[in-house]
């Protein structure tokens, strides 16, 4: 991960947002454990639109130490898709991606007509699903906004470890919907709150970004996409 390959956006906006962000925690008297989930988050998901094995290391330590925090908060979904799920999937995707690298990059696919209709069908009904459980759950908060971030989330991560573009497309929603989650958890008083909207509106803006540069990417198409990983882009 050397300076001289990052962007001049990616660099001025990774220091923009940190800066903001420390300057935030200090005026809500949020930790700094809060701190550190924060910017390993950005650092991690900005890695991840360049397309950087090494998102994978720095989302060990987020996707536990986020976990944490959203138990804190009463976000119970949110504390078991990021112990149970993304923790785990940061090992799983540096193995995948260790074998599909370029000199400096992943390569980069998208998936057909027919793979994104059946994305949007089973995202619609697994959606649907585990909001109404999580409403049985005594003490969560906002079941359905939860598991929106849930469910999405679980395939946008299974998109990226197999390096579909369109898990943009899924991050630039749950981040949408993860910043009116917490805020509502700011407005109760919940700890480290508002770093964590910092954080997900950070999310945001890098979503877009990395829409953009996966779209060029998986145009490029380098190399070209064999029968073997096209079958599984059809679905």
């Amino acid at each position: 991960m050397r300076l001289h390959r990052w962007r001049p956006f990616e660099l001025i906006w990774l220091l923009s947002f940190s800066l903001i962000s420390v300057a935030l925690s200090i005026w809500w008297q949020d930790s700094l454990f809060g701190l550190t989930v924060f910017f390993t988050g950005v650092v991690c998901v900005v890695l991840a639109a360049k397309g950087s094995i090494w998102t994978y290391g720095f989302g060990v330590y987020n996707t536990l130490g986020y976990a944490w925090i959203s138990y804190v908060g009463g976000l119970y979904g949110e504390m078991m898709l990021n112990a149970f799920f993304f923790f785990p999937m940061q090992i799983v995707g540096w193995l995948l991606w260790r074998n599909r690298m370029t000199q400096t990059a992943v390569k980069m696919r998208r998936l057909s007509w027919q793979g994104m209709l059946l994305l949007f069908v089973g995202c619609g009904i697994a959606v649907i699903a585990y909001g109404w459980w999580l409403s049985t759950l005594p003490g969560q908060h906002t079941p359905y906004l939860d598991a929106v971030t849930n469910v999405l989330s679980v395939i946008a991560m299974i998109l990226m470890v197999l390096r579909f573009r369109e898990q943009w497309a899924l991050w630039i929603v749950i981040n949408g919907v993860a910043i009116t989650m917490w805020s509502l958890r700011l407005i109760d008083g919940s700890p480290d709150a508002g770093t964590m909207v910092v954080m997900w509106s950070a999310y945001l803006v890098n979503s877009v970004y990395g829409w953009i540069r996966w779209s060029k990417g998986a145009r490029e198409g380098e190399p070209p996409v064999n029968k073997e990983e096209k079958a599984v882009g059809e679905g």
